[in-house]
């Protein structure tokens, strides 16, 4: 008896999506690290302007930037539902849709070295 056994049930409306990092993916055209950087910042800067709530957007640029776990932890205390489990969809709990880019979830496969 007691809570220590006992497991949650997978699958229904409560279930939560373990979150993991997007599959590899390639940008239309070689890009350096600052480039990719600059597209980041420049889609944080725009986002919360297109609906949503600042501090959800807020907690998925948080989760974007950290490790797989920490991103976990976030996504779960800020409320988020996770649709996509590499976090390229996601809503809050009034229904408002988040949809991430993968270039700010992961670096590319053809990022090339800055002269």
């Amino acid at each position: 008896m007691g809570c220590a056994g006992s497991s949650q049930s997978q699958g229904g409306e409560g279930s939560v999506k373990k979150i993991r990092k997007p599959k590899p993916w390639k940008h239309p055209q070689p890009i350096t690290k600052a480039q990719l950087m600059q597209l980041r910042e420049e889609f944080w800067d725009t986002a919360p302007h297109y609906g949503g709530r600042k501090e959800i957007w807020d907690a998925l640029r948080a989760a974007a930037e950290a490790d797989i776990s920490l991103a976990q932890a976030i996504v779960d205390s800020a409320g988020v539902i996770v649709q996509n489990t590499d976090l390229t969809v996601c809503y809050d709990e009034r229904g408002a849709k988040y949809e991430l880019p993968k270039y700010v979830l992961s670096e590319p496969t053809n990022l090339v070295e800055e002269n």
